[in-house]
């Protein structure tokens, strides 16, 4: 599904600010594969993530989804392949536009735009379906401004934009980090829903420990721009925060990882 072969990435190369942030990353994710990420701050988590949609290019190495070399092609046109949460919860929507009027750009997403009506009554319906399954009353608000929502609102809002078309590869970036908790397992709790559903082939970069071995199928830790542990199965099953403090002696480390 996605193949990461040989990557290197350099910050403000040849300065005194120069930093290598991903240093010869080889990562492979199968079709459905749930991956979640844990690191140290300057691991290259969200460099990775970055680096997949396009923000940045890489200075080599080659990125494959589907067996399609997206190495050299510019972020707008990856979008059509990606779905895509970030931490902050006002990125990913438009906050002067209705919730309704969100969702229909992302329904479009990869689409030919015209000038027929903007929204149809059939994707009105479909839109007041999809945001009923959040379960937090937005599909009696759809003409509402999304700036009126609240942070958990929000994201559980972005996060049925960016898989509302399902996409090859989702990407949450700490998508819950600026949650309080109880918002934070909400919007977890729909994410696990919505990749078990759909069958989603997910990347989630998290600082939490307990999340990164509660959710997904597979756990890697990264360290200086490469990965140091890949832990799937049974094994991950079995895991808990303990055992992983213990076992890769990282007590001392600065990851501010809450269990």
């Amino acid at each position: 599904m996605l193949e990461l072969k040989g990557i290197y990435k350099t910050f403000n190369a040849g300065t005194v600010n120069e930093k290598r942030a991903i240093d010869g990353l080889d990562l492979t994710l199968e079709n459905g594969d749930f991956v979640t990420v844990i690191g140290g701050n300057g691991a290259g988590k969200s460099t990775t993530l970055n680096l997949i949609a396009g923000v940045y290019p890489v200075d080599t190495g080659t990125i494959r989804l589907n067996g399609f070399n997206l190495t050299g092609l510019p972020e707008h046109k990856r979008a059509r392949f990606l779905g895509r949460v970030f931490q902050d919860p006002m990125m990913g929507t438009a906050a002067t536009m209705g919730i309704e009027e969100n969702l229909a750009l992302a329904y479009r997403r990869g689409k030919k735009r015209g000038l027929r009506h903007g929204i149809t009554n059939e994707e009105r319906t479909l839109y007041h379906d999809k945001l009923a399954t959040l379960g937090l009353g937005l599909e009696d608000r759809m003409t509402s401004k999304v700036g009126l929502l609240s942070g958990g609102q929000r994201q559980a809002l972005t996060l049925l934009m960016a898989t509302l078309q399902k996409p090859d590869l989702l990407l949450l970036d700490e998508h819950t980090a600026a949650l309080d908790p109880k918002t934070a397992d909400k919007v977890l709790r729909l994410t696990e829903e919505i990749v078990a559903r759909d069958h989603l082939t997910t990347l989630m970069v998290t600082h939490n420990m307990k999340n990164a071995i509660e959710y997904g199928n597979r756990l890697i830790m990264m360290d200086a721009g490469r990965v140091v542990v890949d832990i799937r199965g049974e094994e991950k099953k079995n895991l808990s925060v303990r055992d992983l403090l213990e076992k890769f002696n990282i007590e001392n480390d600065r990851m501010l990882l809450s269990e």
